[in-house]
């Protein structure tokens, strides 16, 4: 199992729960979603220390996140290791992983146009999934 550390080694244990409960869920679900089934599950790990393990696993690349219109962040764990993006559904927050080389292609075309280098972009389609529009 992936443990991940920050120096502090206190929150070990807190931070492999949170690790092994991404790997177990589908979709995309927030903090305090998440930090709820750790409570269901009896882990004693704090809401602030699911943040904090979120913006660690998202800046080390192990998780991705996806930001709604409204602000809020969702995460989940993703089985393709390259760059891509995700249809994402507002209702259960089932996700899809897609591939997007037409838009790949437009980022880099948009900063060349503009002197920018080093980009770096994220792309979220939200919608509704089939299984909800049923």
């Amino acid at each position: 199992m992936t443990q991940v550390t920050t120096g502090a080694t206190r929150n070990t244990r807190q931070r492999a729960e949170v690790l092994a409960l991404l790997r177990e869920v589908e979709g995309f679900h927030s903090a305090q979603q998440l930090h709820q089934m750790l409570v269901e599950r009896r882990a004693k790990v704090g809401l602030t220390t699911v943040y904090r393990t979120l913006q660690l696993l998202v800046d080390s690349g192990e998780i991705d996140s996806a930001r709604l219109p409204g602000g809020e962040y969702l995460y989940r764990r993703c089985s393709l290791s390259q760059h891509h993006h995700h249809l994402v559904c507002r209702h259960c927050g089932r996700a899809v992983e897609v591939a997007g080389p037409a838009v790949e292609r437009w980022a880099d075309q948009v900063a060349t146009q503009h002197g920018f280098t080093d980009v770096a972009h994220t792309v979220e389609i939200f919608g509704t999934c089939d299984r909800c529009a049923a």
